[in-house]
């Protein structure tokens, strides 16, 4: 069991939240195969607090999508302030406050990994942020700006001061983004100094890579982010591997084209047919990765524009097997 303030998850599996990914389609997929707890998109509190009509539709969630978290991004505190106003009206269970994320135009603002250069201003949003929670509040860090600049035990250490019931950690530097390797050793220290749990990211690409990364860093818990890409049974494959010792096979093609099929029926009920087509071209690229002779079909899923093109590709892709009636399909 996991516990994060008064949270209890019987998982300590995650479905970390990610930009233009962890839609309400693909959290209710992911947790059909073993993500207890999935977040929405990471989302800024300025949108937030412009209430604009992309923000609400990132915010959608249902019955079914629970125990559910929401991950804000920010530096200013008045747009900080005034997005957890708003999101009090939602039914989240957790609150993440993001100082992860690379992305230049982020940094720039002074957000995300940005904050870790600044470890004063951070611990005066966070305090923020938790005085004003009505929810567990966690946050997302990394090791630190670069590798000369490996900060992570004293961000670790404020949050934790601060009063964060979790703490997030992606097991790079700013500058690495997600390329070179994950330091084991900087986040098994980040652990020494911490109370509260620690749930780690960062090339969680399988159930041998699951468990090393628990081994080697003493977490209490994994959040699975790109590994997850066209892969949503990577989360049943850690179960298996962690409690029994077990490599679970990638799917045969008629499971994985089953999947396929709901989900881009799931994208085109959420988004529309238009709209919900050019979310799925994405994961089609991800669903059909590795597979013989798709190059063709992958070139082609960036053109195509109508659910009968898609199912046709899906189709083909996967041998040619004939596509299931699955229009409307509720994951």
């Amino acid at each position: 069991m996991l516990k994060i303030g008064k949270l209890k998850l019987k998982s300590n599996l995650i479905l970390a939240p990610m930009a233009g990914i962890t839609d309400l389609p693909y959290r209710l997929l992911c947790r059909r195969f073993g993500a207890e707890l999935a977040f929405i998109e990471m989302i800024n509190c300025r949108s937030v607090s412009f209430k604009s009509k992309r923000t609400k539709q990132m915010l959608s969630t249902e019955a079914k999508d629970k125990p559910l978290g929401i991950q804000i991004l920010g530096c200013e505190e008045q747009y900080i302030l005034k997005s957890l106003e708003v999101l009090r009206n939602y039914k989240f269970d957790i609150l993440d406050f993001n100082a992860a994320c690379p992305a230049k135009k982020i940094v720039r603002r002074g957000e995300g990994s940005g904050l870790l250069r600044e470890p004063k201003k951070f611990a005066k949003l966070f305090k923020l942020v938790v005085k004003e929670s009505w929810l567990p509040v966690s946050v997302k860090i990394r090791l630190g700006w670069d590798k000369d600049s490996v900060n992570a035990r004293e961000i670790a250490q404020i949050a934790q001061d601060c009063g964060a019931s979790a703490l997030f950690i992606h097991g790079r530097t700013k500058t690495q983004g997600y390329s070179g390797k994950v330091d084991y050793d900087a986040i098994r220290e980040v652990k020494k100094v911490l109370e509260i749990p620690l749930i780690v990211s960062g090339d969680v690409f399988s159930g041998l890579l699951a468990k090393k990364m628990m081994d080697e860093t003493g977490c209490d818990g994994l959040a699975v982010a790109r590994g997850s890409f066209g892969n949503p049974w990577i989360f049943k494959e850690i179960k298996e591997y962690l409690e029994h010792g077990k490599i679970v096979n990638r799917p045969e093609k008629n499971e994985i084209a089953k999947v396929m099929f709901e989900h881009l029926d799931a994208c085109v009920d959420f988004y529309g047919e238009r709209n919900g087509i050019v979310i799925f071209r994405k994961f089609y690229t991800w669903y059909t990765k590795g597979l013989r002779k798709v190059r063709r079909l992958r070139e082609r899923s960036s053109r195509v524009k109508t659910r009968a093109e898609v199912v046709e590709i899906i189709t083909e892709a996967l041998g040619n097997k004939k596509a299931p009636n699955v229009t409307g399909v509720s994951l």
